[in-house]
């Protein structure tokens, strides 16, 4: 209601005046209320995953490989293998989690966050000694922690960027980590100096599909519809990899080339296991190394050609055969929406989050001029400080993330980079963000801008189309 209506149900002229509008009051406010917000999030959608097993077409060998990978990728290691049940792969000193599947389980092993987070419980066990950080909840997100900036002795804040990861625990006080004696990060000073981030996993789905989209599909596709995404401030560019010049297109920033060096940076980061790709500990505290390095690597004694490949090869496998998603059947409700999402006019999301972009020819013929229905342009956007995290990574600036691929995002719990929010309507809305002087508008403000301008139904069909993915 406006402040002229309120003022007439105040001091209304005729009794019939105030009886109609105190009828109405309750249908204006919904009004109101609808054409702010009126759409609602679905939630992750029911029923069956359609996710978490291999991309049609691989041969038996294939396959194989699959299942190798597959099996190693849900192992839970330990530090040197002396816990009953566990692999032994050379977790710590520093680590976030003792599994792949822990990060990566939800709806199907390979995807994202699940809703009950792994990480409380890995903190403690085997005798750890770790605190639970203040933003790892039980039904929260999956988290990493990124410093943005080094710290003086003092405490405060040099000029010098971190950007890496500080692992959420140790193993001190592991049963399998006797004399390791190491502190956790301080968190909490790092969130008090405005120096702490957060990023969740991104699902692996479909990632050999990804990683075979040849570079020169990604530029053509940059370039297309120029017009159209000029006149709604969008541009966008390639984080290309600083060796060989070729676009990177895997993480939250397509900060990694393929999916084998995710692989090994993820391993030695996330796991602290150290590999053929990373070889080197983290923290070489005395005291805290059990193993050889690296940790994990080719096992030349064993002959069987699933069993050679280290853990980190195995990996890759898993995930380059990994099938995308299967999406839900259409509805009227879904049919609108997409076409919605589409259009270059009612909305302008398909300008970035691209339908399809084709492979190449690939090595597997399953991977092979093929259709990834991925919606995602590969590039790297300016989102504006409302999402900026302050991490630059490879050519990715403090507030550029990938295009994120919106497959599978029917069944995701947790949105955006960090986390922050479990509603869809929420997540969209945060796409827009205005200049602070120091970091541009968010490339995404006029399709923003254009959702809100929908009808309430409208913007109901797509979400409804978007959680149908």
């Amino acid at each position: 209601m406006t402040r002229s209506s309120t003022r007439l149900a105040q001091k209304p002229r005729r009794a019939s005046i105030t009886r109609l509008l105190i009828l109405l009051l309750p249908f204006a406010t919904v009004m109101v209320t609808q054409g702010q917000s009126g759409a609602t999030d679905p939630g992750v959608r029911p029923g069956p995953a359609g996710a978490g097993g291999p991309i049609a077409g691989l041969t038996v060998q294939e396959q194989k490989f699959f299942d190798n990978g597959q099996g190693r990728f849900t192992e839970t290691d330990s530090v040197s293998g002396t816990i009953q049940g566990e692999a032994g792969s050379g977790l710590g000193p520093r680590f976030n989690l003792n599994s792949c599947v822990g990060c990566h389980a939800q709806p199907a092993t390979g995807g994202t966050s699940p809703s009950t987070n792994p990480e409380l419980a890995v903190a403690n066990r085997d005798g750890a000694t770790n605190t639970i950080p203040f933003f790892i909840t039980p039904h929260g997100p999956v988290r990493e922690a990124r410093f943005k900036f080094v710290s003086n002795p003092d405490g405060t804040l040099s000029d010098t960027r971190d950007g890496g990861v500080h692992d959420l625990f140790t193993i001190t006080g592991r049963f399998d980590a006797v004399g390791c004696s190491i502190a956790q990060p301080d968190f909490n000073a790092a969130s008090a100096a405005n120096n702490l981030i957060f990023r969740i996993p991104t699902p692996l789905f479909g990632g050999g599909l990804v990683e075979e989209i040849e570079d020169a599909t990604i530029v053509a596709n940059q370039n297309s519809n120029v017009s159209a995404k000029s006149a709604l401030g969008i541009s966008g560019h390639p984080n290309r990899n600083g060796n060989d010049g070729t676009i990177a297109r895997v993480g939250w920033k397509a900060q990694n080339k393929s999916l084998q060096l995710f692989a090994g940076e993820a391993y030695n980061v996330e796991m602290g296991v150290t590999n053929e790709v990373f070889q080197t500990e983290r923290d070489e505290t005395p005291g805290c190394l059990f193993n050889p390095t690296p940790e994990d690597r080719t096992n030349f004694n064993l002959t069987q050609p699933q069993k050679v490949p280290s853990d980190v090869v195995m990996f890759s496998h898993f995930m380059r055969f990994l099938a995308p998603p299967t999406p839900a059947p259409d509805t009227p409700s879904v049919v609108n929406g997409r076409a919605l999402f589409m259009s270059t006019t009612a909305t302008g999301c398909a300008l970035c989050h691209t339908p399809t972009l084709t492979t190449g020819r690939a090595a597997s013929a399953a991977l092979s001029n093929t259709s990834a229905n991925l919606f995602s342009d590969l590039l790297v956007h300016h989102m504006g400080p409302g999402l900026a995290d302050d991490i630059v990574q490879g050519q990715a600036g403090p507030d550029e993330f990938r295009t994120a691929p919106l497959w599978g995002l029917g069944q995701r719990i947790f949105f955006l980079h960090d986390g922050r929010t479990t509603n869809l309507v929420q997540a969209i809305q945060a796409h827009k963000s205005a200049s602070n002087g120091v970091l541009p508008n968010s490339e995404a403000n006029a399709v923003i801008d254009k959702f809100n301008g929908l009808l309430t139904s409208q913007q109901q069909d797509i979400l409804n189309f978007l959680r149908s993915l």
